[in-house]
């Protein structure tokens, strides 16, 4: 492989952006976040990126540590990407520039793709203040997913689709409500409160959240 390009800066920010500062890696970085996935599984999930690009960011980050590839026994029988614990720990500086980005979403444009688990990110901030562990399954117009507000390094903090195992609790919320809490404009205790925001369940998340 050819080697990687490099600032050749003396500094931590620089040696960091020599690994994730290119385009789309750290996009593909919040994908496998949700845990294995197909080469197809991550062409679907981020629109506008290239074959040839995507096949270009995940050897560059298998080659420096960030992703492994492993085949699945049958009847999968497929090749899957997922993120090794230096890459699973890119969650923080994911939810830090999600954080940082906030003020740059505001109105939903024409072009604009969206997939369900994007918001993943900006729920785990808003749960974060809850101190609650718990694994949640997330309704809404767009379809549902799952995330864990106490993910450990081995386990994904979030996926597409129902939980795999029974969920602590269930949020039901539209949209517009999910976008509003993404854009720091509500929060989700005042979601909550105000019914934008439905949760069922009996686990210790689920009732933290009843009693905000």
């Amino acid at each position: 492989m050819p080697p990687r390009r490099s600032y050749d800066q003396y500094c931590s920010a620089a040696r960091a952006l020599d690994l994730v500062g290119d385009r789309w890696t750290l996009l593909i970085v919040r994908e496998l976040l949700a845990g294995p996935r197909r080469y197809t599984d991550l062409h679907a999930d981020l629109p506008g990126v290239s074959t040839d690009v995507l096949a270009s960011r995940l050897k560059d980050m298998e080659r420096d540590g960030l992703t492994t590839r492993r085949r699945l026994p049958p009847p999968g029988a497929a090749t899957v990407y997922e993120l090794t614990p230096r890459g699973s720990a890119l969650l923080p500086v994911l939810q830090a520039l999600g954080a940082w980005g906030e003020p740059e979403l505001a109105a939903r444009r024409p072009t604009d793709a969206v997939r369900a688990h994007w918001f993943a990110l900006p729920l785990l901030r808003a749960l974060a203040p809850f101190s609650t562990p718990g694994l949640l399954q997330v309704h809404l117009d767009e379809g549902v997913f799952h995330l864990r507000t106490d993910p450990e390094p081995a386990t994904p903090a979030y996926g597409d689709g129902p939980s795999p195992t029974a969920p602590d609790a269930h949020l039901t919320l539209d949209t517009g409500t999910c976008e509003a809490i993404a854009q720091g404009r509500l929060s989700l205790p005042d979601a909550v409160r105000a019914g934008r925001v439905t949760v069922a369940g009996e686990g210790p998340v689920a009732k933290a959240l009843r009693e905000v």
